[in-house]
């Protein structure tokens, strides 16, 4: 059995009930995320210059440390809440919270 077969058999919710929640303060665009998701929600990408203005100086200058990238969650409703993202950031910036479109 693949990882992505394991960790579908363990994921806990149907499809957008829980998304990730990535703070952009503490990611450092690493990728772990992106390596071990099997719903493909996360994109490490160069941050959006409208996220980029509304960091502090200290984020900031991490930031440009680590080449201006961030995860992103494009397809966060296909997000199953296995927690594998969670578990695999080594900044602990990923959260899971339950979708407002669930509640």
């Amino acid at each position: 059995m693949s990882a992505a077969e394991t960790a579908a058999a363990v994921c806990k919710q149907e499809p957008g009930v829980i998304i990730p929640v990535v703070s952009l303060k503490r990611c450092e665009g690493k990728g772990d995320c992106v390596e071990v998701c099997p719903e493909n929600v996360f994109q490490v990408r160069r941050i959006d210059d409208s996220d980029y203005q509304n960091l502090g100086t200290l984020q900031k200058f991490k930031l440009r440390v680590h080449g201006m990238k961030v995860a992103y969650t494009p397809n966060a409703d296909a997000c199953r809440s296995c927690g594998l993202c969670v578990s695999a950031c080594p900044e602990h910036a990923i959260t899971l919270q339950r979708s407002p479109a669930s509640i």
